[in-house]
């Protein structure tokens, strides 16, 4: 019997939850689970705090399967996951900032989100408290070796991008150790969730990364159906994977191009941000905001495609696909640029699928986890695509899974237009008097996003826990740039592109 099947048999099924089952274990079983993440049985997809219990969600990869266990932690202590699997570490140190549960037997008890500067402490908690004395400095983790010096990064940088510090320890110019301290955008989105309106709510979840808004909207309204047991109209899902795919072709423009210029190719930048913002325009014309924010609803979509629209969408496909194979040929036959990405920031496929690592990282290091395709969602499972994955898990990886994608994308784009049903966009959400638990799993840019949402009796929002690829992907990042130089953090970072906001919520 599969690993998560058999777990399921000796956990008090909870009704109502959809569309994976979830279950109420004791502590035996918890470490049952825990034993087979450390073994590689199954990944972990997430891991999150309520009022009085923890859940962690669960893939076992060879037999598809989807749960979630939750472990009942009103004693305010739980066991560790993290003790025996690294990727929850984070996880765990994020829920006791914002709960105030104490992982026993965790193997770091630093406080992630929380600088000491909140106006109170443990915010999730049923009564928060307040906070009291100055924040202590952080200590970062030592390393020993003969002649090693340290560089401090951050959390302020050159470029107008997001706060986030890097503490490297090097010998001479070579990278032995790399500690990112993140949190520095923190903005309480789960805390302004609780009692939220289902609208109000939803906006929310689309602001959580802004480069993502699509994806998390996507991901919030299916946990809501799901919750709801309602079924989007076939022409508002046909619209909301139009968006999605556009936002995949903006990010993966910029992220090509923006590779490129930290190998001092600003060419390759020039073109691609052109191409970019043609993405970008058409979506305004489309859908009326260019990043399309505000523009899935639970329920289907709040703007629909006229023939305008429809023609802005053709013409930057062919564009796209008109200039981009070009630009595509100068990257693979420019040496200078290939002898700094080739090689570089090497992440190794049995990390990547330790970590569970989604998206370009993850495929560009042998793990061809699509959300897409499993557990899948409509219409993708209506339409012919292909996941690229590579082995060598390099910068040079990194950026052929994105033109990969890109092409991929200019196809799904087409076949979505050309084969766009018709009907309405939604279905009005109307309050509901009964309460109800829906999760989803989506696929973004960046890889995979989960949403785990609880509806009140009101049809308010009970809890609403949001996880970015991210968490998953930042502590690879340290790893990946292990015996680089220095001056090549600024093209390994690029080329993973995480995100600092999705990550601090």
């Amino acid at each position: 019997m599969p690993v998560l099947r058999d777990l399921m048999t000796m956990a008090r099924r909870i009704e109502g939850h959809r569309p994976w089952p979830r279950g109420v274990v004791d502590v035996v079983v918890w470490h049952l689970a825990t034993e087979a993440l450390a073994a590689g049985e199954a990944t972990l997809l997430g891991l999150w705090g309520d009022r009085d219990a923890i859940h962690m969600a669960l893939l076992d990869e060879a037999g598809a399967d989807f749960v979630v266990l939750s472990l009942d932690c009103r004693s305010g202590q739980f066991l560790s996951v993290g003790a025996l699997h690294p990727p929850a570490i984070r996880l765990e140190r994020a829920i006791h900032d914002l709960f105030g549960f104490a992982p026993d037997g965790a193997p770091d008890a630093r406080p992630w989100l929380d600088h000491g500067r909140w106006d109170v402490a443990f915010p999730l908690q049923h009564m928060p408290q307040p906070q009291r004395g100055e924040p202590t400095p952080y200590t970062f983790l030592p390393a020993e070796g003969e002649s090693l010096h340290q560089i401090a990064v951050g959390p302020v940088h050159a470029g107008v991008i997001e706060p986030g510090h890097f503490r490297f320890t090097a010998g001479g110019e070579t990278v032995v150790r790399l500690e990112q301290r993140l949190g520095f955008v923190h903005k309480g989105i789960e805390k302004l969730m609780q009692g939220a309106e289902l609208d109000r709510a939803a906006k929310l979840a689309g602001r959580t990364s802004g480069d993502s808004t699509v994806a998390y909207a996507i991901a919030f309204a299916r946990a809501a159906e799901a919750a709801l047991d309602l079924e989007p109209p076939p022409r508002g899902q046909w619209l909301r994977a139009v968006m999605a795919e556009l936002e995949r072709l903006a990010n993966h423009f910029g992220d090509i191009g923006a590779i490129c210029n930290d190998a001092s190719f600003a060419l390759m930048q020039a073109h691609c941000a052109v191409l970019r913002e043609r993405v970008l325009r058409a979506a305004a014309t489309a859908f009326g905001h260019r990043l399309m924010r505000d523009c899935v609803v639970p329920g289907g979509v709040a703007v629909d495609l006229t023939q305008e629209g429809m023609a802005a969408i053709r013409t930057v496909v062919d564009e796209a696909q008109h200039r981009f194979p070009p630009l595509v040929a100068l990257y693979d036959n420019t040496a200078s640029l290939q002898d700094r990405t080739v090689g570089t920031g090497i992440l190794r496929p049995e990390l990547a699928r330790r970590f569970g690592a989604g998206g370009f990282v993850g495929r560009a290091s042998g793990r061809a986890f699509d959300a897409r395709r499993g557990p899948g969602y409509a219409p993708y499972d209506q339409l012919e695509f292909s996941v690229p994955t590579r082995d060598d898990g390099d910068v040079n990886a990194r950026v052929w899974i994105r033109i990969r994608e890109v092409e991929q994308s200019l196809g799904l784009i087409g076949q979505l237009i050309e084969r766009l049903p018709a009907g309405p966009i939604g279905h009005p959400v109307r309050r509901t008097s009964r309460s109800g638990e829906g999760i989803a799993l989506v696929e973004g840019f960046r890889g995979d996003i989960l949403v785990s949402l609880h509806l009140g009796a009101g049809g308010e929002v009970g809890r609403c826990h949001l996880r970015d690829p991210s968490w998953f992907q930042w502590p690879l990042l340290e790893a990946a740039i292990e015996g680089n130089i220095v001056a090549d953090f600024p093209l390994c970072n690029k080329s993973f592109n995480c995100s600092y906001s999705g990550h601090d919520l």
